[in-house]
Formats: C-alpha cells, structure tokens, sequence
C-alpha cells in the first residue's frame, strides 16, 4: 500500500485498534465473508498492549460465577440474579466460537489462553453469610450455575484457601459460593493469535499507525485519515464498514465521526493499580480466583478479589484492584483526553454524574492517598498476614466507564455499549468490565445491527460456530449440557470440572 496521502486506499472493513474486540470481529467476518478486504490500525507498537493485555485486564473470564456486583440485594433482602444469568450467557458465545476456533486452526494450543481454575465468592460477617447463602440458593438452581457449592464451615475454607485462612479469626464467620470450572483467561494470547490468524489469511494490519480523522462521503463511506507515527506520512483509507475497537479512545473518535448516536455519551476514566505477589512460596498456596464486596462509593469495576493468573505458562498472584485517576483515556494516552471529550451534547451528562457519583469522588481521593502499608491493610481482609515485601505495586490498565444521558443528567454505567449510525456503516464499542469476556457475543451484535441484509445469509455459517445463536441456554438444559461438553473438550479443559461432575455440595 501507498503511503501517499493524496493517493485514496480502498478496503471494505476498517478496524480501528488492535485489541480484543476487533480481532475478534475481524476474525467472525473473515469466516463468514471471506472475500471482504479488512484492514487494521493500531497506534501502538504491538497487539494487545492495553486494555487487551494480560497485566491490564483480570482475565477473569467474567461468567458471574465469583462477581458479587452481578447479583445485587434487592431492597426485599433477595438476591438479583438476572445480571448474572445474561452475563454468563454472554460468555458461554465466546466459549463456543473460541472451541470452533481451535478445532478449525484459527487458534492454536487453548492452554496458551485459557486454563481451569477455581471462581470464588468471599464475604465475612453475618451479613454477609447470609447474603453468600441466599445467592447460592438463587444460582445453583440455574443450569448456568449448577455445580455451585456453599461454604461457611471453617474447615472447609482453611482446606481449600490456606492462604487466606492463615492468621484468621474466625470468630468473624466467613462464607464462600465456589465454582470449580471457572477459567483463567490471557485475552492478550488470545487477540494476537486471532490477529495472527487475520493476517495469515490475508487481512492488512499496520501497527504504529495513529487514526486521525473520519469523515463520511456522500455514499455512505468513510474516509478514514491514518498517520505512521514511524514516519510521519498520513494514508488515507476508503472504507465501507469502520469499526472503533480503540478500547478509552473509542470516545474521541466516535465524537470525531460526528454520528449523533453518540451524542449524550461521556467517559470517566479510572486507573487500575494492583498488588503483584513476588514471593513463589505464596503464589503456590493460593489456586482460585477470589472475589470480595466492592467498597462502598468504589465504581463496579473496583471489586477486590485475591485472583491467580496463568501467562505465558507460569502462575502469578495479583491483589487489587486499587484506584488511580488520570485524565488520559488509555494508559498510553494524553492528560487532555478526558478534557478534550466535553462536548455541548454530552455537558450535562457529565455534570450530571459529578453531582450524582459524589461518593464515586471521595472513594477515589481516599485511594489516591493511600500509601503500600495502606493498601496492605485492606489487603489484609482476604489474607491476615500479609506482608508489603512480598508484593510489588503496578499500574494495570485504564479503564473509562460509561456516562450515558438520562433525563437533564448522566448517569454511570456498568458494562459495555455498543453504538451503531443509523445506516450502519460505523460502530464502536465503548465501556469496560465484563467487556473482554463477552466479546463474541458484542461482536456478533455488531454484526446484526450493521449488516441486516447479509446477517441472514451468515447464519448457517455462524450456527456452525456457535450452535446457540439465538437461544438462552438458562432455558435449554439439553442444549447447554451438548456444547458445554464440546467446549470442554475442544478448550482442553478439565472434564471432571463440570456441573454434572461437581455436584451441589453445601458446606454449613
């Protein structure tokens, strides 16, 4: 390809950041369109290295399983389990396109990006037993959830989690849901062998390439001005379909776009800081992934969890997350970002939400001044002993959660939005947590709001790749049981780690 400006490059797909959510995209369009031109840009040097990467996402593979900020307590003193069960749906999308992935050599060795390990739900206090025991009894009646144990024996906990029971007292009575076919998931792996796949199979992918402008053209196209920050030298690119996957740069331009969907829209940008553990003593008592109760004003994505990672082969411990704030929008940003993002249609909005999240404001100026002998003492609460030498600070990703218009205001949102103009020809994806773990599903949303008239004729081809397309597998226990174990198997995952095998073990 030319890099002269004047001369105008021609592509049918334009994917604009090289993270998880276009890789997967441009992987889906590839197998269901495969004579469609895709081209990708990424401003970075390499694939994943933000929100995508391994160090700056939880790698949770959100499924609900251990996220206590998925089941609310309703007002009645009920658990709201309805966040939980379409979260869980979600990932059980990317789960099946990831297992038709590997058995078509899209993807290579699963265990390079996905690995069993426990999913875990922690409270202490009487409260919040009992709070444990109600969102069990609500779950594991769910296909999804079956296999769903109930722990409040102390015993029981010092057996399974020796870490966390070392030094407690447990006078202060502590309770546990616990799911054993949880995963660990390195999204980092996983974007670039699909990226990988991407390119083997002819799509463009230029790192070091900044996107600076979108224009759209009389016939409903988008010209799409692209800078080599090696070189200095602009491209510009006529595209049919663009799709923002710029993880906090989504934004700026989409507002660039000038699509008024994304009128009303702000972010809210908030820094992830976690403990890294680097003593290999601790790292090999602890095999779980353990969540707690966010703190009271704390945003959703600040839920503490004692979590083991799996990269590159080798097991870590990470603690956290602790808040930051900075104004940039990606961790490779710039401190005008979140500045630059104000706009007359989105003011209110964000004022709306500074007068409503005043509590969201002095949780994250109480994180702002703690020091490591503070952020070990909330520590402290998942493991009694812990110690500041054993662990290293680092700064994982950013993150900017949602503000959407409501009413003369904004209001802060949990999750993940996909914007879509009206004609179609242009899409972003715009939030945080669960993001990564639901990017099957939002890709394919994508799809079906863009590309109406051809959406039809993928079908067959998507089915094939995710046999439950269309149907909630909460409601089709057949369904569920056939691609849970061929997702199983095709993942390489442990077959004893099932809801059939597990049981529904209660431990009072």
């Amino acid at each position: 390809m030319s890099n002269n400006a004047a001369t105008i490059e021609k592509t049918d797909v334009v994917l604009i950041g090289a993270g998880i959510m276009s890789a997967t995209l441009g992987a889906l369009l590839r197998q269901v369109q495969p004579d469609w031109s895709i081209s990708v840009f990424e401003r970075l040097d390499a694939a994943a290295a933000e929100s995508s990467d391994p160090w700056n996402n939880a790698g949770t593979g959100h499924s609900a399983l251990c996220e206590l900020n998925y089941t609310p307590r309703a007002a009645d003193g009920s658990v709201e389990i309805a966040k939980a069960i379409d979260i869980n749906e979600r990932f059980q999308v990317s789960r099946q396109f990831w297992s038709y992935s590997v058995e078509n050599n899209v993807l290579a060795n699963p265990s390079n990006f996905i690995n069993p390990i426990p999913h875990v739900s922690f409270t202490h206090g009487a409260d919040g037993v009992e709070y444990l025991r109600k969102r069990h009894e609500a779950l594991s009646r769910h296909p999804l959830f079956e296999g769903m144990e109930y722990i409040a024996d102390k015993d029981e906990f010092s057996r399974r989690l020796p870490l966390m029971a070392k030094g407690r007292d447990f006078s202060d009575p502590v309770a546990l849901n616990w799911t054993d076919y949880g995963t660990d998931i390195d999204f980092g792996e996983l974007t670039k062998e699909l990226l990988a796949y991407l390119g083997r199979s002819g799509g463009d992918i230029a790192f070091g390439h900044e996107v600076k402008n979108l224009t759209k053209q009389s016939d409903g196209s988008w010209l799409v001005k692209v800078r080599n920050l090696r070189t200095g030298k602009s491209r510009v690119i006529n595209a049919k379909f663009v799709f923002v996957g710029a993880g906090g740069g989504a934004l700026p331009l989409l507002q660039k776009s000038g699509i008024k969907e994304i009128a009303g829209f702000g972010g809210f940008p908030v820094s992830g800081l976690f403990l890294r553990c680097k003593n290999p003593e601790l790292i090999a008592r602890h095999e779980a992934k353990v969540y707690g109760q966010a703190s009271v004003g704390a945003p959703p994505m600040s839920v503490p969890h004692l979590d083991t990672r799996v990269i590159n082969g080798e097991r870590g411990l990470l603690f956290g997350p602790y808040a930051g704030w900075t104004p940039k929008f990606l961790k490779d940003g710039k401190n005008t970002d979140l500045f630059k993002s104000v706009r007359p249609n989105n003011l209110f909005s964000m004022l709306g939400v500074g007068v409503t999240e005043m509590s969201l404001v002095q949780y994250l100026v109480s994180e702002l001044l703690k020091s490591q002998s503070g952020r070990v003492e909330v520590m402290e609460e998942f493991l009694p002993r812990a110690e500041g030498k054993d662990w290293d600070l680092i700064i994982a990703g950013q993150r900017v959660q949602v503000i959407r218009r409501k009413g003369a205001g904004g209001v802060l949102e949990l999750g993940t939005a996909v914007v879509a103009a009206e004609d179609g020809t242009i899409a972003g994806l715009l939030g945080a947590s669960p993001g990564a773990s639901t990017c099957v599903s939002a890709m394919l949303d994508v799809m079906k709001r863009c590309f109406p008239s051809e959406f039809a004729s993928w079908e067959p081809k998507l089915k094939e790749m995710v046999p439950s397309l269309g149907v909630k597998l909460s409601e089709n226990k057949a369904l569920f049981n056939e691609v849970w174990d061929w997702s199983q198997k095709a993942l390489h995952l442990d077959a004893a780690n099932t809801p059939e095998h597990s049981g529904v073990a209660s431990h009072a």
